[in-house]
């Protein structure tokens, strides 16, 4: 090799080791500046590295529950899932074992029975149709699917096969104060938000906030076994517990229903209020709705969001102001039929125009004469006095109820006939919640209370009372012996022979009341409807009298009647039915013997305490009281016993013994909803309610053994067969559904069964 050559050779390689040197330092000084800078071409490589590792994930806050005043669940979050399948087989690159769908006829075959699927429909749902496509969800039957079931498909182990966790807003009683709790749903973003009464009330307080976890992912946004990863909780929604009673608005419930389906009336209303703190135990309106599926022809609480001329139920105001004024003399007598109070206008008539002749001022009362108020506030009080007297019971201003859309009455005082109208429930309209909170000044002596339906407001997380309301006297209209007065003689509207209140009485029990029957105007003329059935027919009554427990209201407009019919049947059949099951309930005992019905002390049935007896023997001490006894075992001594030992009870009532071993679900057929509870109770059962009356199915068989925190799913169905709905109706042991909806709810809770 020549010298000359070598030479090049040398300065070559001093060349390309110049070279390689030269990309060192630039490649030494580009990581220098980036480690740094950690900047390029204007972007900071930090958040680029944090948008690619670093993930952030919603944690949803769970919407608080509402609750009836004794802690039974009304409305609550249930978690369903929705099943969808990754058909990308690029999601399983670097992975040992497959992540995608790998055989979609052997998925299809495993996935068929669980989904109640053709297995040909799902095989075509998992083969990609559309290249580059990564998941697929099955439909309907793919969604909604409950926690067991879920368990179930995850068993299967079919790569590929995944699920997104969902929420959904559960009311387990269906058809149930449905206008006074609304309804929550999925809005846009998949939030359920309140749309109507107590969800949308108090959404804010319901809804919480979400919390929020940032942590580190792999390339396919997997965390990452031991992540740095921060936590902000979420806030989950307070629980609304209301005054309704589960019990009391169950019987308000079933009376509506069954009047509904007989009379088939444009519209119903009931509430039952505490007569001692206006605390609102049951309300009710039909046409009614099932918050769970939400098919809603009239979206107004008719309770408090409707005035209108109320009729003679008016008239126990106007007596009141009459006595407590001291121009109402019971003895005196007036001229009954018809009543003029000037030439100028029409005369006032009695319900019977040629009236009962001369009589009395009480008998007036009792037999709700028109003449004998109109002569009342036209002569003896005074248009003036009485006004004020009606301003005093809040008749012209709403009574502040927590619900929306509540309005207030429109007290008509232009003209002189309004005026005196006004005195039996003409002209001037009021509202259904106007009448209960003016009534509380007749059970308070005087005092009047605003009528409430929130008791509380809880943080389920620690315990912690954020609100609690209490009786709130907000005005006194009348003095303590006016209202007594005013019980003494709405008692013998019902009791007496003349009384229009007589179709109100509860054998055993004084009833103190009003009638009302309304007109209704016309709104195409203005004139008032004619017709056998057109009014709105109602009752304010008292329960019992002598210490008056219960604020009962019910109207019920336009029923269609039988010709012979008269419209205190509908009306009767809900007052009687919700009052009386009530004060048993309540363990009212009754006042007065009867020669029908064998009477109940006053003290009830006083429970021995058996607890630590042998089973047969507590059996045979409660049998002597003619108790009925049911056991969820059957041998050992007795742990347990509901209604706990001193409880006053009533005859044939169910005593629940637990002894020891395992637990056996009794038969419930045909129990009553409070004999279901006490078993729930008893075994710490989880209670789901599906409609209303008397127990038709369960879902845990009878015979089964008892867990505690099992789900128990109960079907209650009306007593008379006239009362089930066609969707309600059972036949060969299956439940017909009115819609895909319903079955679903059904098969979802039945599917919390042991979850």
């Amino acid at each position: 090799m020549s010298k000359g050559k070598n030479v090049h050779i040398k300065i070559g390689a001093r060349i390309l080791s110049l070279f390689f040197v030269l990309l060192f330092f630039i490649l030494a000084g580009r990581f220098f500046y980036l480690q740094t800078a950690k900047e390029v071409d204007g972007h900071d490589l930090t958040v680029l590295a944090v948008d690619k590792w670093e993930k952030e994930r919603t944690i949803e806050a769970s919407r608080g529950q509402i609750l009836d005043r004794n802690g039974e669940s009304i409305a609550k979050d249930v978690p369903t899932y929705t099943l969808y399948a990754v058909v990308d087989e690029n999601y399983s690159k670097n992975s040992k074992t497959p992540l995608h769908i790998v055989d979609a006829r052997d998925a299809a075959k495993k996935l068929a029975p669980l989904l109640n699927m053709e297995v040909s429909e799902i095989e075509r749902r998992l083969t990609p149709s559309k290249p580059n496509l990564f998941q697929v969800e099955l439909g309907p039957k793919g969604r909604n699917i409950n926690h067991q079931l879920m368990e179930k498909i995850k068993e299967l182990n079919i790569p590929g096969i995944y699920f997104k966790r969902e929420k959904k807003r559960l009311y387990p009683n269906g058809i149930f104060a449905s206008h006074v709790i609304g309804f929550a749903q999925l809005d846009e973003n998949g939030k359920l938000v309140g749309k109507m009464g107590i969800e949308k009330t108090f959404d804010d307080l319901l809804q919480g906030k979400d919390g929020r976890i940032t942590y580190q992912s792999d390339r396919r946004g997997i965390k990452l076994p031991d992540p740095k990863e921060m936590i902000i909780p979420p806030e989950n929604g307070k629980d609304v517990y209301l005054t309704i009673d589960q019990k009391i608005q169950t019987f308000l419930e079933g009376a509506l229903n069954y009047v509904e389906k007989e009379y088939e009336p444009e519209n119903i209303i009931g509430i039952v209020a505490n007569a001692k703190t206006g605390e609102i135990l049951a309300m009710g309106t039909r046409p009614s709705f099932d918050p769970n599926t939400r098919e809603i022809s009239n979206y107004m609480n008719e309770a408090i969001s409707s005035r209108y001329e109320p009729g003679s139920t008016m008239k126990v105001f106007t007596l009141a102001a009459a006595i407590d004024a001291g121009v109402f003399n019971p003895n005196e007598t007036f001229k009954s039929g018809s009543y003029r109070i000037s030439d100028k206008v029409k005369a006032i008539r009695d319900h019977n125009r040629s009236g009962w002749g001369t009589i009395t001022y009480l008998e007036g009362v009792q037999r709700s004469s028109n003449v004998a108020f109109a002569k009342i506030v036209n002569e003896k009080l005074g248009t003036d006095r009485f006004f004020d007297y009606l301003q005093r019971f809040h008749f012209d201003q709403k009574t502040g109820i927590d619900l929306p859309y509540e309005v207030a009455g429109n007290i008509l005082f232009r003209y002189p006939i309004e005026k005196i109208t006004t005195a039996f429930g003409q002209g001037t309209t009021v509202t259904p919640i106007q009448q209960i909170q003016a009534a509380t000044a007749i059970t308070n002596g005087g005092k009047m209370l605003k009528p409430y339906i929130i008791k509380k407001i809880v943080d389920p997380k620690t315990g912690e009372v954020i609100k609690e309301q209490n009786p709130t006297v907000v005005n006194e209209p009348i003095k303590k012996d006016t209202a007594q007065q005013v019980l003494n003689i709405l008692e013998t509207v019902v009791s007496s022979e003349a009384g229009t209140g007589k179709p109100y009485a509860i054998e055993g029990y004084k009833i103190a009341g009003k009638t009302g029957t309304a007109q209704i105007p016309d709104p195409k003329t203005g004139k008032y409807l004619t017709g056998h059935g057109n009014n709105i027919f109602s009752f304010l009554g008292f329960v019992p009298k002598d210490d008056p427990k219960l604020i009962v209201y019910v109207s019920v407009k336009r029923p269609k009647l039988e010709p012979t019919e008269l419209g205190s049947a509908p009306v009767s059949y809900i007052f009687k039915t919700v009052a009386k099951n009530s004060l048993h309930y309540l363990n009212i005992a009754p006042s007065e013997k009867s020669e029908t019905e064998k009477p109940v002390s006053k003290e009830g049935i006083q429970l021995p305490n058996v607890v630590g007896l042998p089973v047969n023997e507590a059996e045979k001490e409660l049998e002597k009281l003619g108790l009925s006894i049911i056991k969820i075992n059957e041998t050992g001594k007795i742990k347990q016993q509901i209604p706990m030992p001193g409880t006053k009870v009533l005859p044939n009532e169910k005593i629940i013994l637990k002894a020891d071993g395992k637990m056996k679900m009794p038969d419930l057929s045909g129990w009553a909803l409070r004999d279901v509870t006490k078993i729930a109770q008893m075994a710490h059962l989880k209670l789901n309610i599906i409609g209303s009356g008397y127990l038709n199915k369960q879902s845990i068989e009878a015979g089964s053994e008892l867990k505690e925190n099992d789900y128990l799913v109960v079907e209650l169905l009306p007593p008379n067969p006239q009362e089930v709905p066609v969707e309600e109706e059972v036949k060969d042991e299956e439940i017909k559904f009115k819609n895909k909806d319903d079955e679903q709810l059904y098969q979802q809770l039945n599917g919390l069964i042991r979850d």
